[in-house]
């Protein structure tokens, strides 16, 4: 599945962001996915939207110095695009060198990163089919070029749960801005949508309605009541998995009102 996979895994994610112990909680009475031990305990996938090339950080391309200025459809192939605005071959304006034990190359942006590369480990291999941005979006984050396939974070939330039962295990870390092709680069797909990505904000609060607006005693008495009909028409209907996915979310979303804003309290 990381095969086809391709680029990516998933989202702007944080899988299980507060540890408890190493207990892994169920969502409601959904199933996870693996069927043995996990060796991994959460993911922490960066996509940086906007970020430096990887031609001007980790990947050096002796090329672009060699076609510098020059219409690149008279040296590569080039897939055309919506505007069609081809531009010039650009050269990398940092310089490149080799560093530590592995000869990795890292450009003059990163010196710190350079003194520490025998620890980590770059990638190289990984192409992409797509070079528009909406449909290249969901091809890192879901494996597909179209939407509607689960994300990489909802497959890791799958097999691995929450280690804390008042979290959601797949979280989106939103810096303000969605990347092209929304939401669904985050969806669960044909998954139960228990395994969604939940999306958090850089406002105060994070979450929408993650304050109370009334008492707990009021609200803990609603709860209680939609659990009860929801779990009579999960009975007679056989329990779909949009049922059993809507009481599992609003289980999770009553601990959630207590346990994110003591979380995103980083003072």
């Amino acid at each position: 599945m990381l095969a086809t996979c391709a680029n990516g895994f998933g989202a702007v994610a944080l899988a299980a962001l507060l540890a408890e112990t190493s207990r892994v909680v169920e969502a409601g009475k959904l199933l996870k996915g693996l069927h043995h031990p996990a060796r991994v305990k959460n993911v922490i996938f960066l996509y940086m939207d906007g970020g430096p090339s990887q031609v001007d950080t980790f990947d050096y391309k002796p090329a672009l110095e060699k076609y510098h200025g020059r219409d690149p459809r008279t040296v590569f192939k080039v897939e055309p695009t919506q505007f069609n605005d081809v531009g010039k071959v650009m050269a990398s304006p940092w310089k490149f060198k080799r560093h530590g034990k592995s000869g990795l190359w890292v450009s003059d942006l990163f010196p710190h990163i350079a003194g520490c590369v025998d620890d980590l480990a770059v990638i190289r291999s990984m192409t992409s089919r797509f070079s528009e941005h909406t449909s290249a979006n969901y091809f890192l984050h879901t494996g597909s070029g179209i939407q509607g396939r689960p994300s990489m974070g909802s497959w890791i939330s799958y097999g691995l749960g929450s280690e804390n039962k008042n979290l959601p295990g797949f979280v989106v870390l939103n810096g303000g801005l969605i990347p092209p092709g929304g939401l669904d680069n985050f969806n669960s797909g044909f998954l139960p949508a228990a395994y969604q990505g939940s999306v958090f904000k850089p406002n105060d609060p994070p979450l929408a309605y993650i304050k109370p607006l009334e008492s707990s005693q009021r609200q803990s008495g609603k709860l209680a009541l939609i659990h009860k009909l929801d779990r009579q028409l999960a009975d007679r209907a056989g329990k779909p998995d949009q049922i059993e996915s809507a009481i599992a979310n609003y289980e999770t979303a009553a601990r959630m009102q207590t346990a994110v804003p003591e979380l995103m309290d980083l003072k």
